[in-house]
Order: C-alpha cells, then sequence, then structure tokens
C-alpha cells in the first residue's frame, strides 16, 4: 500500500516549488487514479517480457519475474462465487484479467472450459466434446447491461447452476484523497471514509508521483513539470529493466 496523503504532498511540492500551479484534490484524485492503472497494467507486458527472456537473476529479492509477481499476486483472487441463475447463465465479479472457472462437484473442483461463441455449436454437436458435468465448458455473452457486458455467461450444461468459483486478477481499488474543509481550505482526514490509500506495493511510491506530476504537467500548463514527470519516469523504467 501506498499512502495517498504522501503522494499528494511530494506532488504539490514539487509542482508548486515555483508557484507553477495548484492541483486541486479532485484533479489530484483523477490523475492519481491514471497514473496508479498505468502502473497496474505495465506489470503484465512486463512479466510477459521478462518470462519470456528468462531470468539469469538467480537471487529472489532481485529476481524482475519475481518482483513483478509479488506485485501482481496481492490482486489475485482464487475461487471467488460467480453468480449463477438458472438456465446456467452466470455473472462474474468485477474483474481486470479473468482466470479459471470452477464447478464444485462431489467436493471436486473441475475446471470449466472457455470457448468462444464460434467453436460452440462444434461442441456442442459433436459427441465426442459435448459438455457434461464432469467435463463442462462455458461461453461469454454480451449480458443485458453495459456494466454486464463483459461479465455474462453461459454455462454447459446448462443444469449447473450452482458452486461455480472463478479465479482472478482485481484491479486496483479507487485512491482517493479525503479531506474537509477548514476555513475554505482543503485539509487531509486520514479517518475519512472517502479515504483510500493506493493498493499498488509501496515500491511504486515514486513511481506513483513522477507519472502524476507527468499528467499534471499538461493540467496546469507547465512544460518542465510535465518534462521533468516524464523524464524521471523513463529513468525509472530504464532502470527496473536492466
Amino acid at each position: 500500500m501506498v499512502n495517498i496523503n504522501t503522494v499528494y504532498q511530494r506532488v504539490l511540492t514539487i509542482a508548486n516549488k515555483e508557484q507553477r500551479g495548484y492541483i486541486t484534490p479532485a484533479e489530484f484524485n483523477v490523475l492519481a487514479n491514471q497514473a496508479q492503472m498505468d502502473i497496474f497494467e505495465q506489470y503484465f507486458y512486463d512479466l510477459n517480457q521478462f518470462d519470456r527472456i528468462g531470468s539469469i537473476n538467480e537471487t529472489i529479492y532481485s529476481d524482475t519475474v519475481d518482483i513483478l509477481q509479488e506485485k501482481i499476486d496481492h490482486f489475485e483472487k482464487f475461487r471467488d462465487d460467480v453468480t449463477m441463475a438458472s438456465g446456467g447463465v452466470g455473472t462474474l465479479p468485477d474483474y481486470y484479467r479473468m482466470g479459471a472457472l470452477y464447478h464444485l462437484k462431489n467436493g471436486n473442483y473441475r475446471e470449466i472450459e472457455n470457448v468462444s461463441q464460434n467453436q460452440l455449436h462444434l461442441y456442442i454437436n459433436s459427441p465426442l466434446t459435448a459438455p457434461t458435468v464432469t467435463r463442462p465448458i462455458y461461453v461469454r455473452t454480451s449480458g443485458n447491461t453495459q456494466t454486464l457486458r463483459e461479465r455474462s455467461i453461459q454455462v454447459y450444461p446448462t443444469s449447473i447452476t450452482s458452486a461455480v468459483t472463478c479465479n482472478y486478477i482485481a484491479r486496483p481499488a479507487t485512491a482517493r484523497w479525503g479531506f474537509t474543509i477548514v476555513n475554505d481550505k482543503a485539509l487531509y482526514n486520514a479517518n475519512s471514509a472517502y479515504t483510500t490509500h493506493f493498493e499498488l506495493h509501496e515500491s511504486e511510491e515514486t513511481d506513483l508521483v513522477v507519472k502524476i506530476l507527468a499528467l499534471a504537467g499538461v493540467l496546469i500548463k507547465d512544460q518542465l513539470v510535465a518534462a521533468y514527470g516524464a523524464q524521471e519516469d523513463a529513468k525509472n523504467e530504464q532502470s527496473e529493466k536492466r
């Protein structure tokens, strides 16, 4: 976890060093979540890249793949319930990346294979691949609302209407700098129900600051702040990938 107020104060200090401009709490919260998601999404691209290259460092504390996996592990959820309805219709939890689905039957978890809509007809109509309770499949469906569009599934056989779970990577919680107004001034309130710290690994504090600065420089129309943030971000990224 990274303290939201620590990041905000560092961003303000650098941005206001020469009275370049003020970043309001509302503006900061928007920029903070953009920066958090940029860092979070990069984990998966970097993990794929270093996984293909292979590790040459046998020290676990400095192995890039291990470090990235540790940062992702915090967001992994295992065997969360999938909301099921009649006819094998299901709704997945809100997720960033979906892993495997399972059906619990007689004390055993059986993986539910994901197939495409184009393949579904072939699976159902072939005696060799027709879905059964011991060999179930599922397809993603469009859902009936925008919210459910990416989360609706159809499980086959349709008799499966319960005991379905899934593994997935959750999204980071929306970071918020909570405050109380005192004499027309916003003061940080750590006890506010609105306050939410960054869920990223604590090692990401510096990266968060420089990414937010790069975005803030555009917001307050200060090229020096934007350039500083971009340069520091590039420097950190280069250092991490050596």
